[in-house]
């Protein structure tokens, strides 16, 4: 298993590691110094955050768009889950079986074919815009407008923060009013489109979980009087919490590393407000040539989960052991013989 893991996982990461420190352009071995490979050490990470071009304005917003895919992706498909979780688990609900395959059946279709399916409703002359059409709402111009939700909500009552001079000044390549607009419309499809189809793997980790709970719990909360809500945020959340961590962790890692759908729905398009890091590295290096580039991309994405991934840990460690912690050397000194002391 070592040896498999190594070459097959491990070896190419680190290879891809000496890549972005490269200006490799995909013509002979990358290992080999010359026209086409020189090793330029930490130019590719650098250019990424101090040089204004284009590379580094589309790698900004690529981060900007997957912050808001990130935080509104994540906590909702979390909670959609959790609730179809219990609403399957529930004692009162007939034909489980069947909802519990109809809530998963999105998740095991194709992304690509789902991605493919959306593309008609959401087309020119698709479902969605004929809808839209009945009220007098230009479709196919609101999907392709390149502002953001906020931006595109506070014109339309006369108001646009990218005028303000607070909102002019630069940040990383990109204003401030930039970096606050909020998603796109096109954007806001795609996010639609993955809680619909990710909600239900996660509902089977929580439906798992739930049937773990130990029956004499919940006639405990019951004695006690804990229904509803209040048993849910007290007995059920505290007993799944390592099933919760879990589905955060995962939730998080596949936002930011979400590929098929935007490949398949937008490629950047309109004005670049659907790109992610994950596809913006695969294009600098298979359609620029610019295989150090893209590769820093990478592993900047990578730094990235790890920083957020820890910190979703730090959050939700459990409390009582951080208490325990601090009162250990309390507690050894109390266990000590009578007259014995440190």
């Amino acid at each position: 298993m070592i040896i498999i893991l190594g070459l097959f996982l491990f070896a190419p990461i680190l290879m891809a590691l000496y890549v972005s420190f490269t200006n490799w352009n995909g013509n002979g071995s990358p290992f080999v110094a010359g026209p086409n490979a020189q090793f330029v050490g930490t130019k590719n990470y650098t250019d990424l955050f101090t040089r204004d071009g284009l590379t580094r304005t589309a790698f900004m917003q690529s981060i900007s768009n997957i912050f808001y895919y990130v935080l509104l992706v994540v906590p909702i498909q979390t909670v959609i889950a959790l609730l179809l979780a219990l609403l399957v688990n529930s004692r009162a609900l007939k034909a489980k079986g069947f909802f519990r395959t109809a809530f998963y059946f999105p998740s095991v279709t194709s992304a690509v074919a789902i991605s493919t399916v959306f593309l008609f409703i959401f087309g020119n002359s698709g479902a969605v815009n004929a809808f839209l059409g009945w009220f007098g709402i230009n479709g196919p111009q609101w999907f392709n407008d390149g502002r953001g939700l906020l931006n595109m909500l506070l014109s339309a009552i006369g108001l646009d923060g990218s005028k303000a001079g607070w909102g002019q000044h630069e940040v990383l390549g990109q204003t401030v009013w930039q970096w606050l607009s909020g998603p796109s419309v096109a954007m806001t499809v795609v996010i639609i489109l993955v809680i619909w189809t990710t909600s239900g793997t996660f509902m089977l980790m929580f439906l798992a979980a739930l049937q773990d709970v130990p029956p004499e719990v919940d006639e405990a909360a019951a004695l006690d009087g804990a229904t509803g809500l209040r048993k849910l945020l007290t007995v059920t959340l505290p007993m799944i919490k390592p099933t919760l961590f879990m589905v955060l962790t995962l939730g998080l890692i596949g936002s930011w590393q979400v590929f098929d759908q935007i490949y398949v729905m937008g490629k950047g398009n309109p004005n670049g407000t659907t790109l992610s890091p994950a596809f913006l590295s695969y294009q600098t290096g298979f359609a620029d040539l610019r295989y150090g580039v893209g590769a820093a991309m990478s592993f900047i994405l990578f730094l990235i989960i790890i920083v957020c991934t820890m910190l979703q840990r730090f959050l939700l460690r459990d409390k009582d052991v951080r208490r325990s912690r601090r009162r250990q050397p309390a507690v050894a000194l109390a266990d000590q013989p009578a007259g014995v002391t440190k």
